[in-house]
């Protein structure tokens, strides 16, 4: 993946988007929802620019976003203090993503994308099934406002995974008092997807 000034993402128009936008949270995929979110990407998706992207909330860059659950419990991820972003220091997440770069164009660049980044991001001698169970939307801040998360859940049925970057990352099965005891070091779309997947742990 390359840097904001060279790196193309894959965008879909805000007015697009099958449903629209007009929530916060995560919306639940019904039979169907997939295929027509598909259908809008092939019909409408395009490569931009990522910096253009950023800067542009009438496009709604497109994110997999893959929760890693073992029954009631969820892989649980916190950067260390080594990154040279200080702000990312000690954050926590319980999603694996990023992205969708022309690499993964195709007949379903999103699925080829959430399997690029689970290779680039997570060590398992096991091939996962990406369910997809949701559609991640934030408008509340100017991130948010250009992204979309599609979210995926794997189960691990007790098989051990870890995370790559050991030397950014740390990462281990947590249960809900856990992820509520992180709570306020949870990125924010952590939090809703937790609040859609147990209602509300950090209450």
């Amino acid at each position: 993946m390359g840097d904001q000034l060279t790196e193309r993402v894959l965008v879909l128009p805000r007015a697009a988007v099958p449903g629209g936008t007009a929530f916060t949270g995560v919306r639940p995929l019904i039979d169907g929802d997939i295929a027509d979110l598909q259908l809008a990407i092939g019909r409408a998706g395009r490569w931009m620019d990522r910096g253009r992207a950023e800067a542009d909330p009438t496009h709604k860059q497109l994110i997999p976003y893959v929760v890693v659950r073992d029954g009631n419990r969820a892989f649980l991820m916190e950067r260390s203090d080594a990154g040279a972003d200080a702000r990312l220091h000690r954050r926590a997440t319980i999603g694996v993503g990023g992205h969708v770069n022309p690499e993964d164009e195709g007949v379903d660049p999103v699925a080829a994308g959430v399997a690029r980044e689970w290779a680039e991001e997570i060590e398992a001698d096991w091939t996962p099934t990406f369910v997809p169970i949701g559609v991640l939307n934030d408008d509340r801040n100017a991130v948010g406002s250009v992204h979309l998360g599609i979210v995926f859940e794997v189960q691990t049925a007790g098989r051990p995974l870890a995370v790559r970057e050991r030397a950014k990352l740390s990462g281990h099965m947590a249960d809900q008092d856990e992820i509520r005891g992180a709570w306020d070091r949870l990125e924010s779309w952590s939090q809703l997807v937790a609040v859609a997947l147990w209602g509300d742990p950090g209450a």
